[in-house]
């Protein structure tokens, strides 16, 4: 199903016609809508999520303009707003350029990897999946943290519509990030390729089509009853499961001794070697 902006406001507001001069009347109930009858996703509201094809999203992922984080939440939430979920309506009303911000790592600071941002920014919007949106998010960062990534295999490269020569050519070869940093993810795949991250371009296209791919996999899987919170994937690496018997965040146990309180997942040792560094 095809919808654009004005079928969405009309199936959210609800437009009742006359046979001769068609009014506009807001009959919504929505809390979220305005006193013009305009429907705005209100904080906290959860939007119904429906399988997706993987490699469509990809595809569309590949070819969107701005960025990874609009590259991925663009591509999802129109994907979902072509759908036959129940609130298609919705989620083709939701202003996707926001997500325009997340480029190397917010604006080019280099912190976290858009890809990561806008699986956040998804999920977070999304009705409850069967108990597994955390691991879904779990899943997907640690998917981008160990993963020899982007993908580049002939089947995706062929899938999203590029080439084996910009394989060869621009992407030279894949790299473990192992941070879900953008500055340790490009370094990695820096150092391994050859390139600069001015040559990033087809690279980091191909790992947002790469983090789309395997997001959609994942939420199919949970939309399907699939307890992904027991795979080793959803948690954090043995060496951060180390960290964390000592540095809690007090929820259940104090941090041991004088360890500091820390609420993390993400790999720890990329950057912090020890205690006597």
């Amino acid at each position: 199903m095809t919808i654009n902006r004005r079928q969405a406001l009309t199936q959210i507001i609800g437009i009742s016609t006359a046979a001769a001069g068609a009014t506009l009347v807001g009959t919504s109930a929505f809390a979220a809508t305005d006193e013009a009858g305009n429907y705005k996703l209100e904080l906290g509201e959860k939007l119904k999520y429906v399988p997706l094809d993987a490699m469509a999203t990809a595809k569309l992922a590949y070819e969107t303009p701005g960025g990874c984080m609009h590259q991925v939440f663009h591509s999802l939430i129109t994907m979902l707003a072509q759908s036959d979920s129940a609130d298609a309506a919705k989620f083709a009303s939701i202003p996707t350029a926001l997500a325009g911000y997340g480029w190397a790592g917010i604006i080019g600071q280099g912190t976290v990897c858009g890809n990561i941002n806008a699986t956040g920014m998804l999920v977070n919007i999304l009705d409850d999946l069967n108990g597994q949106n955390a691991a879904v998010i779990g899943s997907t960062f640690r998917y981008y943290e160990n993963t020899e990534l982007p993908l580049s295999s002939a089947e995706f490269v062929a899938g999203i519509g590029s080439t084996p020569e910009k394989t060869t050519d621009e992407v030279v070869t894949s790299s473990v990030a192992n941070s879900i940093l953008c500055h340790s993810s490009i370094s990695n795949w820096s150092k391994a390729s050859g390139k600069t991250f001015a040559q990033k371009g087809e690279r980091c296209k191909r790992l947002s089509a790469s983090i789309a791919y395997h997001l959609v996999e994942l939420l199919n899987r949970a939309y399907a009853g699939e307890d992904l919170s027991v795979l080793p994937e959803a948690k954090p690496s043995a060496e951060a499961q180390a960290c964390q018997s000592c540095h809690t965040n007090g929820k259940v146990n104090p941090p041991m001794g004088t360890a500091a309180s820390v609420q993390a997942d993400m790999e720890c040792t990329t950057c912090h070697t020890g205690h006597f560094n």
